[in-house]
């Protein structure tokens, strides 16, 4: 167990510990002890966040200071960061960013010299370095800075080359929704460049409207404008841009595990999909049910797009994803980007002619409902034996036609309920019951009232 890293990094709200000027110049000179004892050079890319600014600098006086020439790329999305810190030869990257979180929060999270994420083992190894002193340097060996925003331009190139040679968008009218984060600038670029007639919403950051209204995690104007100015498509990522989800041309949102479906489809056509198909506990059973009936494999690992990956490594597989729309094509890119997976559907769109809503239609999604309970500190709900009772006597009720999945997340001090099942109404019933039980535990350990659940 790690003290200060969770599923995606470190993350907080901004002035509260950890997340403190204070504790990301500790975290900078612990982490370059570990991933560059003997100097080389960091990326630092960001979101749009106003607390941005401080962290940044907060973390270039550490590296700097522990010998390490940090290189400053500005706004740029997750994957982003994780591909140009391969493509500069840096010894690892760092991204400030609190992903899907408003704009109180940030985080901090690292990838390695390959830009991929870091192990649990190395992420204790630098939180066993964090109460120390920060570290100096002599003159002679402290490190330089140095901003390179016009880098980004290679990131661009990148995301374009991932669809076919010589394929052009020419003819899509595209609704793009950036989250006013990190890709407000590269992806209008990479569709315009590619040939599509842009429509971008959420592309005007203002350091605090971040994921406000807008982005993946809130697509309803997206929803409305993609019909509203007659476009075939819309796509809306969110603040880091690592995740997507889109719309289709009658207004309809379409998920991450409608995206998955649609390009696992594809990938066996055309004899490119390699090994099982890697989702979550958390992926809709409709999902399972429509690989079965086209005979392509399925997994399920942890929630959180570093137990995917693992899992996908493990059997061999090179496509996986979350509901949420953090899609790994492994493939074309090292780590979930919602540019490039967004780009991957249109190409399918492209070269088959047909819409989203056709793609995604042989997917029948289950009815499902997430209720996420606030509590004043994290625990499992399965150690609680109300609870496993509680849910015992729902699965009965089911007979094998749903499923019940309690978490506690990694990011935030809630524990989702998530329940699925044929019937909408006993769904419903059951996930509002469950979440109960568990605002009944949670305000007994803690001696007060706990929140109450919200979807």
């Amino acid at each position: 167990m790690t003290q200060y890293f969770g599923t995606d990094g470190v993350r907080g709200r901004v002035g509260e510990a950890p997340m403190t000027v204070d504790f990301a110049l500790r975290l900078a000179s612990a982490a370059a002890r570990v991933l560059a004892p003997d100097g080389g050079r960091v990326l630092i890319g960001k979101d749009t966040r106003v607390s941005g600014y401080m962290f940044e600098s907060a973390l270039e006086a550490g590296f700097v200071a522990a010998g390490v020439d940090v290189m400053l790329i500005g706004p740029l999305p997750t994957p982003g960061i994780a591909y140009m810190t391969q493509r500069l030869s840096c010894r690892f990257g760092v991204v400030i960013s609190a992903s899907h979180n408003r704009y109180e929060d940030n985080g901090i999270k690292f990838f390695d010299s390959s830009g991929s994420k870091l192990s649990d083992e190395v992420e204790r190894e630098i939180e066993r370095l964090l109460d120390g002193a920060v570290v100096t340097r002599d003159s002679q060996r402290l490190g330089r800075a140095l901003r390179i925003d016009r880098s980004r331009t290679q990131y661009q190139e990148f995301c374009a080359s991932t669809i076919p040679a010589g394929m052009s968008l020419a003819g899509f009218k595209i609704v793009v929704d950036c989250a006013n984060g990190a890709g407000y600038k590269v992806a209008p670029r990479v569709l315009a460049d590619l040939g599509a007639e842009i429509v971008p919403i959420g592309c005007s950051p203002n350091g605090r409207n971040i994921n406000d209204g807008c982005g993946s995690m809130a697509p309803e104007l997206l929803q409305l404008t993609v019909p509203g100015v007659r476009a075939q498509v819309g796509l809306a990522l969110d603040g880091d841009g690592d995740r997507v989800v889109m719309v289709d041309e009658l207004g309809r949102c379409v998920d991450g595990d409608q995206l998955l479906y649609i390009l696992a489809c594809a990938q066996r056509d055309a004899g490119m999909l390699k090994g099982p198909v890697v989702g979550t506990v958390m992926s809709n059973l409709g999902l399972e049910h429509a690989f079965a009936k086209h005979g392509i494999e399925f997994r399920r690992a942890q929630v959180g797009d570093r137990y995917v990956l693992a899992m996908l490594h493990q059997v061999g597989g090179n496509l996986g994803g979350e509901t949420s729309g953090h899609i790994l094509c492994l493939d074309k890119t090292t780590t979930g980007d919602g540019l490039v997976s967004a780009l991957q559907v249109l190409a399918v769109m492209k070269s088959s002619g047909a819409g989203l809503a056709e793609l995604c239609a042989p997917m029948q999604k289950y009815p499902q409902v997430l209720l996420n309970v606030r509590v004043a500190r994290r625990f499992d709900p399965l150690t609680i034996p109300s609870v496993i009772e509680m849910i015992g006597s729902l699965e009965r009720r089911f007979d094998g036609r749903g499923r019940i999945v309690l978490r506690a997340s990694g990011t935030e001090p809630v524990i989702r309920v998530m329940v699925e099942g044929y019937d909408a109404g006993l769904v419903k019933s059951a996930a509002r019951d469950i979440a109960a039980e568990v605002e009944s535990v949670a305000a007994k350990a803690a001696g007060t009232a706990a929140a109450p659940a919200g979807s």
